[in-house]
């Protein structure tokens, strides 16, 4: 199954699931529940912390969940706020997400030395949701912006060539499968 974020980031290949962390868990718990797919492909876009530029594709199976305020030493969790369904030694680029973009440049570029290079604010909650139901599952993601005060005037002005990029990618990658 592919799905995506819904409201303005559709595709006519994939199941919208809500935008941000809760929409995202709610819809992708219950469509889980009632039509349990064999595999969980998540396609949307995502700002880069500085090394992915714009319009680069980044393929994943990694998230994490680390708030700004982390960086700072500003909080914790006693949550496990990274999730990898990545059974190969293949290293992932980790795909942070929030219910916040990130746009202050020198904080988020704090990220890489965790590993951590994109940000998208619905991967975390799929990865979750396909770990509780036992789901394979990756991620697609699309580069719009770097985390930066113009973060959303960059998404806004990318958005509409991102998923025609990603569309091109999918497509590409599901006829390659499919052979």
């Amino acid at each position: 199954m592919i799905i995506c974020a819904g409201n303005n980031e559709t595709f006519d290949f994939a199941q919208p699931t809500g935008v941000g962390l809760i929409e995202t868990a709610m819809n992708l718990t219950r469509l889980c529940m009632f039509d349990k797919p064999e595999f969980l492909l998540f396609v949307g876009s995502a700002g880069s912390y500085g090394e992915a530029k714009i319009f680069d594709i980044v393929e994943s199976k990694t998230s994490s969940n680390i708030e700004l305020s982390f960086l700072n030493n500003n909080s914790y969790t006693p949550l496990d706020n990274v999730i990898t369904t990545n059974e190969t030694d293949k290293k992932d680029i980790v795909v942070n997400s929030s219910n916040y973009v990130s746009t202050n440049s020198e904080l988020a570029k704090n990220f890489l030395k965790f590993g951590v290079g994109i940000e998208n604010m619905e991967f975390f909650s799929v990865l979750k949701i396909a770990q509780e139901f036992d789901i394979p599952a990756g991620g697609v993601f699309c580069i719009t912006n770097f985390t930066n005060e113009n973060a959303h005037k960059d998404f806004l002005k990318n958005h509409k060539k991102a998923k025609e990029l990603l569309t091109e990618h999918v497509t590409k990658r599901i006829k390659e499968l499919t052979k």
